[in-house]
């Protein structure tokens, strides 16, 4: 594996998002002195925050799993999210509602699924998705260490006995293929396919190796931080300012001082230059390249993900069985992809995500309130030509709407719009093609052909976020700050016996 070259004692990292606190705390683990350059007043990055009043709103993802890999991150320093980051698992971790009414509560417990599904569609279902599980569950152990947890150094770096395993089990088919081959209900193949959102790309398109997505939200389970999303950046930034990582807040990185091909000190908009020996960039991937002055030559344009319309709402107290997530599917479930990805326009017959943080924790909202997040998949600026200026209103009061007919009767009469963000808005925060999941996840932009994490030309600069290896989410996105510290230190000799018992937790990691 390729590493930096020359010395790498002090590190400077740009940007305090879960990619920038996961590379600041295995550097500071390792002995290296650490700077983290952020221009918000707070961590997070794109699980942002916002308070308006008395609701506490998570401004980025919702949906928080793999809760071992957060682990890893706090014991690069020796520490644990004990006493810092109280976890509440999310039972059921979704609830799937479909066009014809029926429901389906997603259970991580295999009994407890199976029998779900036998009541909801027969025992030949519940067989099949028996057989998923233990498909999902051997898919997940052959991929994370070799694929996901992995740097590449070329495509030749694929070549191991991890990917001929990952051919002979169908990684390399078509993500709902797999699935059709054990389970026939339409409304269960979406459940296990409905995740290939997150990675930008139609479940008929999308490689079986992503349908490890939907191990980790359905088997090894979804999770949400008493406080919010955001109590996950503010435990991982007080455990490595604990471990001595310095963090200069409200500081906007302007340039970086260049001696030769090496970084040699990063300029603010209001510090002195920060000497460095080493430098990783979590900026979004237009801006990294435009402070390294370099772009990557690419055969094929990197296609963004497609993205999303996000409104915030506050409520009268909703029924109290309302799912902290609920999945509202289309009749016309294909034909979200299409109309997305393809065509660049709105959903015709929307499919959404409804999250009510506040069936786990009633404090992010104010006594007698609710708090929804309502999530419509949309088109990136790139493929879609919309006027979200004229648009946004009317197709916010269009989503609400959907959601009382569908969930919650009564929402238009009481519902607060707190804060939307759209295309336009993501677009304004310096996200490409006003998309916050990044690059979408396909095979020319996944794993060795994805960005690369290092940028040839310049000795001592590293990359991490959604949009290098290994991609989007969270748990890929602290993974990424991880790949990075590698690239500095090369790997940590420890980290094996601290994840010794990692694969062998059976089918879950809870």
């Amino acid at each position: 594996m390729r590493t930096i070259e020359g010395r790498g004692e002090h590190v400077v990292v740009i940007g305090a998002g879960l990619a920038g606190l996961s590379a600041a705390l295995h550097l500071a683990g390792r002995g290296r002195a650490v700077t983290v350059v952020e221009r918000q007043p707070w961590p997070g990055g794109r699980a942002g925050r916002l308070d308006i009043d008395g609701y506490r709103i998570d401004t980025g993802p919702t949906v928080l799993t793999m809760p071992d890999i957060i682990d890893e991150a706090f014991a690069a320093v020796g520490q644990s999210r004990s006493g810092r980051l109280e976890l509440l698992p999310l039972d059921p971790a979704y609830r799937a509602m479909f066009a014809d009414g029926s429901a389906l509560d997603v259970h991580t417990d295999a009994e407890r699924m199976a029998t779900a599904i036998e009541e909801f569609a027969g025992s030949g279902q519940a067989a099949g998705y028996r057989r998923l599980r233990e498909w999902l569950t051997r898919l997940y152990r052959i991929e994370f260490d070799g694929f996901i947890a992995a740097n590449f150094d070329s495509p030749l770096s694929l070549l191991t006995p991890q990917l001929a395993r990952l051919a002979a089990i169908g990684g390399f088919r078509k993500w709902d293929r797999m699935v059709k081959r054990h389970l026939s209900d339409p409304r269960l193949q979406r459940v296990f396919t409905f995740q290939s959102l997150y990675a930008g790309v139609a479940p008929r398109n999308a490689l079986a190796v992503y349908a490890v997505i939907a191990y980790m939200d359905t088997i090894a389970g979804v999770f949400f931080p008493r406080g919010g999303v955001r109590a996950l950046p503010d435990a991982l930034a007080k455990a490595a300012a604990d471990a001595g990582v310095r963090f200069c807040y409200d500081a906007t990185v302007t340039g970086l001082d260049r001696a030769g091909g090496r970084v040699s000190a990063v300029r603010t908009d209001r510090l002195d230059p920060i000497a460095c020996d080493a430098v990783v960039l979590t900026t979004e991937l237009p801006q990294t390249y435009e402070l390294l002055g370099r772009t990557p030559h690419r055969p094929v344009r990197l296609r963004p993900a497609p993205s999303a319309v996000v409104a915030h709402l506050g409520c009268r107290r909703v029924a109290s069985d309302t799912a902290h997530h609920t999945i509202l599917f289309g009749e016309s479930w294909d034909q979200t992809f299409t109309d997305i990805i393809r065509d660049g326009r709105l959903m015709r017959d929307p499919s959404l995500l409804v999250t009510r943080p506040t069936a786990s924790d009633p404090a992010l909202a104010p006594n007698g309130r609710d708090l929804l997040y309502v999530l419509a998949p949309a088109p990136n600026l790139a493929r879609g030509r919309i006027d979200w200026d004229g648009a946004t209103a009317r197709y916010v009061d269009e989503l609400i709407g959907d959601v009382a007919a569908r969930l919650l009767p009564g929402l238009p009469d009481d519902a607060t719009i707190l804060d939307v963000v759209t295309p336009a808005d993501w677009a304004r925060q310096g996200m490409a093609a006003g998309s916050p999941f990044a690059l979408a996840h396909t095979f020319g932009q996944t794993g060795p052909f994805r960005p690369a994490n290092m940028v040839r030309g310049v000795d001592n600069a590293v990359l991490a976020g959604s949009s290098t290896v290994p991609g989007v989410g969270v748990p890929t996105t602290l993974i990424s700050g991880r790949l990075a510290a590698d690239r500095i230190t090369g790997p940590d000799a420890g980290r094996a016996n601290r994840m010794a018992t990692h694969h062998d937790m059976g089918a879950g990691l809870t």
